[in-house]
Formats: structure tokens, sequence, C-alpha cells
């Protein structure tokens, strides 16, 4: 399980680990299982814990007044899941996240991420390339969300996470891009006529 995590690292870092490093990523990372459907966060809780996916699948949305839901994320296999404002900010949250699949993961709470980005200049690299990545990928969000049809919506999703589309159903999806799940149908049928 930590060896997925090490591996990751090293795609987003240009720092050797030392031994002493290793060991403290161990002791600040606790291994953790969800079953499918049951819950990693539910709103008004505190995310307490941000988790590296290892194996499995993790959605997490809002529910309306109406009881829709509204997926904000998907997550998968060297992913991460968890709510950043609620987690930074020690506020109650607004989603609930929850396991898609049979889920194995490292959690980390915010402490143990603190004295990591002190003490692991790897982990500490690792850190600011995926906050950079995560600000780029929610800039793209916004913008296909206000300005792309939900045919570019979808095309683009799966030229870029084809593996979310082969993981989830097509109502998830569908929420996750902000359209229906007949609009999505559709669309599906559209792109295979071209």
């Amino acid at each position: 399980m930590y060896d997925a995590f090490f591996d990751y690292l090293k795609r987003y870092s240009s720092e050797p680990l030392s031994e002493d490093e290793m060991n403290l990523i161990r002791q600040a990372l606790t291994p953790f299982k969800l079953r499918k459907r049951q819950y990693f966060l539910q709103a008004g809780d505190v995310c307490k814990n941000f988790a590296f996916i290892t194996h499995g699948a993790m959605r997490q949305y809002m529910v309306d007044d109406k009881g829709t839901e509204h997926v904000a994320r998907l997550g998968i296999e060297n992913w991460w899941m968890g709510d950043r404002e609620s987690f930074l900010m020690n506020t109650p949250s607004a989603y609930h996240i929850d396991a898609w699949e049979n889920t194995e993961m490292l959690l980390i709470n915010k402490a143990a991420t603190d004295e990591l980005i002190r003490k692991v200049p790897a982990y500490c690299e690792m850190t600011r390339e995926m906050d950079n990545r995560n600000n780029i990928a929610n800039q793209r969000r916004i913008t296909s969300s206000i300005s792309f049809t939900a045919e570019k919506r979808y095309a683009d999703l799966f030229a870029t996470y084809p593996e979310l589309i082969e993981r989830f159903p097509q109502h998830v999806i569908a929420s996750y891009l902000g359209i229906t799940k007949d609009t999505l149908s559709r669309v599906k049928r559209q792109l295979l006529r071209k």
C-alpha cells in the first residue's frame, strides 16, 4: 500500500527520499478501507483527513433541497480525495464523500501534512506540484461548465480521463458534467455517429 504512494511521490518530485524520510511518511499515513457506498465524509462534518486512494473509486458530491446529487469530484487510484476547504479551515463540509467501489486508501491529517511539508523536501515539492495541477484542473472545469456544450464537456472528459468513464456509471458522469442522464445519452449517440 505504501509502495503505491512512494511511486506516486517519485512521479511528482525530483527530490530523492532517505530511509528516515520514508519512515516519517509511513508514520504519517494511516491505511484505511471503505466498503462500497460507505461514507468517508458526510455534509456537516469536518474533513479531518485527506485520502490517497490506493485501490478503488470515490465521489464527492452535494445534495440539493430536492434531493438531487451534484457530483463535484471523482477519484480513483493514485488520486487524492477530501474537502480541501473543510480540511484547511477546520469548518463543516458541504459535501458527502463516499466509496463508489470497495476502496483502500492512506489517510493523512492536517498536523501530519504540515510536518511532512516541513521535514520532507520531496513531499513539499509533490504538494506544491499537486496544488498547481489542482488549480489548473479547477480552472478548466469552471471554463468547461460555463462555456462548453454538453458534447464538448463529455469529449474533453473522455479525452482527459477515460478511466473515469469506465469506472463510474452514466448518471454519475452526467452529474459530474452538470448535465442530465438523458442529455448524456444523446451526446454519446451523436459522438458515435461522427
